[in-house]
């Protein structure tokens, strides 16, 4: 039985579990989410009497000194008066992994037998080339919990947000979801259970949009370091530079504040650098599909915001946008890693971006996208 599973693929129900557990199975990836859901899955296939779970469902730790016999001996034992399946689950068991390779290769290719136990590793790397890898993967289930690269991370969250909140979110709303939390899907999730415990049952028959995310998306820090980049780029370095404040007051790291900075500006450059293209070239028919293409989500608010910000910088000082960040990268890591050179560095910033900075460049806000 040759079994690799994605998590992604189990928790919105796209995959699904072998009808009889084979001996060995594998858990490898870094993503905590994943694996608690992953394992909570497994629970229930194998012991769905929660009255079962106490005696079926053992968990080692390897990062402490356990006995190989117990584990295996744990999943061995073969009830007599129950329906539910023993098993054993290792966490952090990479070194667990390495000390008992041989006898993990023997049980992997184990024939599955019924009222038999079920060893389930969790590990953070699980190489294919191994003996024991091919022996799992061949006649044991791998799962994968790590969230693996181009996957299409909004596509999912739209699935999850319905079958485990019963709420409906628009492509956007997923796509700005991930644009305030990163690949966190714990964080996501429970930003989503925020918006489900919110939203009334009347508000639920239509896919949400992308404003209710604001309000429950993040810390409150998180939400002001989105409202002082929202400033900055309309010009307002007096409103930024007052967020700034009360995020380095809350104790944010300036190097962080600069990241999530610089994810934004970015993309209003790139789209600067492709209205500049000429028309032969590729470049876009205007400034919304520019930003479009790089990057800026496809919603109303968001491009309205983009568009404002790029015609506010005007053509020339959007496309220095990467030099004005590598100038406050390379002072953040310097001379002003820290205290008051840190936030006059980055206030530095907010001043060329202000709206009284200058007035050259504004052919950006041309459709075509002239020169500047």
């Amino acid at each position: 039985m040759a079994a690799a599973v994605r998590a992604l693929d189990l928790l919105d129900q796209t995959g699904e579990l072998p009808a009889t557990p084979p001996p060995l199975v594998v858990l490898h990836g870094d993503d905590g989410f994943l694996t608690w859901h992953v394992l909570d899955l497994l629970r229930g296939r194998l012991c769905p009497d929660e009255a079962d779970r106490d005696w079926a469902w053992r968990e080692f730790d390897a990062a402490g000194e356990i006995d190989p016999r117990d584990v295996f001996d744990e999943a061995a034992t073969i009830p007599m008066f129950a329906t539910a399946t023993r098993a054993a689950v290792v966490r952090a068991a990479d070194p667990f992994v390495t000390a008992n390779r041989e006898a993990l290769e023997k049980l992997a290719a184990a024939t599955p037998r019924a009222g038999r136990g079920v060893v389930i590793l969790e590990v953070k790397t699980f190489p294919a080339t191994t003996r024991l890898a091919k022996a799992a993967a061949a006649h044991g289930l791998v799962i994968e919990t790590s969230i693996p690269a181009k996957t299409d991370l909004a596509k999912w969250l739209r699935s999850w947000s319905l079958s485990r909140h019963g709420i409906q979110l628009a492509a956007a709303t997923a796509q700005r979801l991930l644009e305030r939390l990163g690949a966190d899907l714990g964080q996501a999730d429970q930003a989503l259970a925020r918006l489900a415990a919110a939203t009334p049952p009347e508000a639920r028959k239509k896919p949400l949009e992308p404003d209710a995310v604001d309000a429950v998306a993040g810390s409150p820090q998180e939400r002001t370091a989105w409202e002082m980049i929202d400033a900055a780029g309309a010009g307002d370095a007096r409103a930024a530079i007052a967020q700034l404040d009360a995020l380095l007051a809350a104790g944010e790291n300036p190097i962080g504040i600069a990241a999530q900075i610089a994810s934004v500006l970015r993309r209003l450059s790139t789209a600067a650098r492709l209205l500049a293209l000429p028309a032969d070239a590729g470049r876009p028919a205007g400034i919304e599909p520019a930003l479009r293409e790089a990057g800026v989500a496809a919603w109303p608010k968001a491009l309205g915001q983009a568009r404002d910000a790029l015609q506010q910088l005007g053509a020339r000082r959007a496309r220095r946008l990467p030099i004005w960040l590598l100038d406050l990268d390379r002072a953040l890591k310097g001379e002003a890693s820290r205290g008051l050179r840190a936030r006059l560095a980055l206030e530095r910033l907010f001043c060329k971006m202000a709206r009284d900075a200058g007035a050259a460049g504004r052919g950006v806000a041309r459709p075509a996208g002239a020169r500047a």
